[in-house]
Formats: C-alpha cells, structure tokens, sequence
C-alpha cells in the first residue's frame, strides 16, 4: 500500500502541471494577443502576473516541482519520468474538451507515438 502511496506524488506531478498550462492558456486567451511594441509587451507580460487565474498557474507549477522532488526520493528517474508522458494525452484531451481546441487525427497520432516511444524508453 505504501509504494501505491508514492505514486500519488508522480499524479500529484502530472495533475499540477496539466492544470498550470490549461490555466494559463485559457485565461491569457481570455486577456488578448501580445501587443507589438516593445514597452508595450512588457507592460502586458507584467500585468499577467497580476492576474490571480495566473498566478495559480504559477503556483501549480511550483506545487509540481514539490511534488516531483518527493517523487525523485521514492522512484528511479529512469522509472518516474515515463510518467511525465501522460501530461501530452490528458492536455490533449482537456484542452479540446475545456478550451474547444481541436483534436485532428496527426495530434492524437503524435501523442499516441510519444507515449508509446515513452513506453519502450522505459523498458529497455
């Protein structure tokens, strides 16, 4: 049961980072394009860091870094990394179903390669 416990610090990984990235892409979609000039870029990319939504991505981000170190004192990089794979299948799918990007056929076959090329990394 114990070494089922150490493997909520990879989920708590993957599920930090997953969240952090549909986050901010839905609220920086939210807030508009980068502006062209230079100070104006700077003041937008500022002000991002301001908005609460955000700053939770920030956070998640952070909290995955905590979650990850804890994993790296249970597991083998070497075994815990593959993981990290299922952060391209659960982004794929949440940001069709919560952001209504779309999912074509070269994407779902993309990520279908990299998680098989994970697999195959991982057992040899």
């Amino acid at each position: 049961m114990t070494r089922l416990f150490d493997y909520a610090y990879i989920l708590a990984t993957i599920a930090f980072t997953v969240y952090g990235q549909l986050i901010l892409k839905w609220r920086i979609g939210q807030l508009g394009v980068l502006p062209a000039g230079t100070f104006d870029k700077l003041k937008f990319l500022v002000g991002l860091l301001f908005d609460p939504a955000i700053f939770s991505g920030f956070a998640a981000a952070f909290l995955a870094s905590l979650a990850w170190m804890a994993a790296m004192t249970k597991f083998e990089l070497s075994h815990a990394y593959p993981f990290m794979s299922l952060n391209f299948v659960v982004v794929l799918l949440l940001s069709g179903w919560l952001l209504s990007e779309p999912i074509s056929l070269q994407k779902v076959f993309g990520v279908a390669l990299i998680v098989l090329g994970t697999l195959v990394a991982a057992r040899g």
